[in-house]
């Protein structure tokens, strides 16, 4: 049975000295493609290259707090070097199932400048 479907997906590049930004570009993307707030949100996963760079990032976007990495984010539980965004949508599935919420985010910074942002909602 499936946890989830996708929403919607985008991605966006900034110049690559701007890498830790370049999430808030993509989110924006997504949320215009998919016609959501971001407070439609019950859950979001955002990768956590550095503490500074997701407070930067949620600052800008209007996180609420109480949603963003409720188990800790890859400070905590890691960063696996290519399977980032598989553990960060793992995560993000099952806290969703657990919580009973509906949709999540989950977005991450790439090396050079780009960033992927996906929206999913849950299933059942």
């Amino acid at each position: 049975t499936p946890l989830a479907r996708i929403v919607g997906y985008a991605q966006a590049e900034v110049e690559p000295k701007w890498l830790f930004l370049a999430p808030v570009e993509g989110v924006r993307r997504l949320l215009d493609r998919i016609e959501l707030p971001i407070e439609a949100f019950d859950l979001i996963e955002i990768n956590e290259a550095f503490a500074a760079q997701t407070l930067a990032d949620g600052r800008a976007l209007g996180f609420d707090w109480d949603k963003v990495n409720v188990n800790g984010g890859a400070i905590a539980l890691g960063h696996p070097i290519g399977a980032s965004g598989a553990r960060i949508v793992a995560t993000l599935l099952h806290e969703l199932q657990r919580r009973e919420g509906r949709y999540g985010l989950a977005t991450l910074c790439l090396g050079g400048g780009g960033s992927v942002a996906m929206a999913v909602e849950r299933m059942g």
